[in-house]
């Protein structure tokens, strides 16, 4: 089977420990679009405006691509900017996230075109999701108030073993209405029910009109399990978690060593 799509996460997977597309990635990439007219999904935690730089970097926006933001909560096809799908969180349960962060001491944020609204811009951890995503920090004196635009998605983060705890609190009480998970020891993900990555690639491939199987897609985190296991060709990174290695149709080198570089040359442009 000839793969049309290439589905790929950004950290630890597309990019190195510095945040960058090596030039030996990139040229491979833009060489797997040019020549084989693969079309490149960039799937990622990040909101849109933190993974836009990279989407450019590659030319999506010339070749055509699509950027899958918030971990498969916004569809957007980055030639045209039109979003094909989009899944937004209940303003009804901010109030409880709200108070989850605050009785623990820890920041919450969400986004608003290229800021990072939050209460706490010293914290460490929100600068860290800034520096991330080359956003600028918007400081809001009231964080419920401040939010009245749609979102789709909140980060809760702070240090690691007391996320974990309050990660299991909140992933009991809202079970039924809305995802809780780790992207990073620090960073505690807050989206719409059902958000996942490979339910999303799923939603883009009936818009596209292609098969599973037409589909590779490399990654390395937990978050990146779904649509490892649900793509024709699911690569794991050399550095990945061991589960999404255990579910791989493929171990890679890793993001240090252009891994993803090293799978397109063996499978796509061989």
């Amino acid at each position: 089977m000839e793969f049309k799509l290439l589905a790929l996460d950004l950290d630890g997977t597309l990019t190195n420990s510095k945040k960058e597309i090596t030039p030996h990635t990139r040229e491979t990439l833009i060489r797997a679009q040019q020549e084989k007219g693969v079309k490149i999904i960039l799937a990622s935690g990040r909101p849109t405006y933190g993974v836009a730089p990279l989407a450019n970097a590659l030319g999506l926006d010339k070749f055509g691509g699509y950027i899958l933001a918030y971990n498969g909560g916004e569809i957007i096809d980055w030639r045209t900017r039109e979003i094909m799908y989009k899944n937004l969180l209940d303003h009804d349960v901010l109030p409880y996230l709200y108070e989850c962060a605050k009785k623990n001491g820890f920041a919450i944020v969400t986004y608003e075109n290229e800021y990072v609204l939050t209460e706490k811009p010293d914290d460490e951890y929100v600068l860290k999701e800034a520096l991330l995503n080359v956003m600028k920090i918007k400081k809001v004196d009231n964080f419920l108030e401040a939010v009245k635009h749609p979102i789709a998605k909140c980060l809760i983060v702070g240090e690691p073993a007391r996320l974990a705890r309050l990660e299991a609190e909140m992933r009991e009480h809202l079970k039924d209405r809305m995802g809780v998970f780790r992207s990073e020891p620090y960073f505690l993900e807050l989206v719409p029910k059902g958000i996942d990555k490979a339910r999303s690639l799923s939603v883009l491939l009936d818009e596209l009109g292609l098969k599973r199987e037409e589909l590779m897609a490399a990654g390395d985190g937990f978050n990146d399990l779904s649509m490892v296991k649900f793509a024709g060709m699911g690569v794991a990174m050399a550095n990945a978690q061991d589960v999404v290695k255990e579910n791989a149709d493929f171990i890679t080198l890793s993001n240090e060593e252009d891994g993803v570089a090293h799978a397109v040359e063996k499978f796509i442009l061989s």
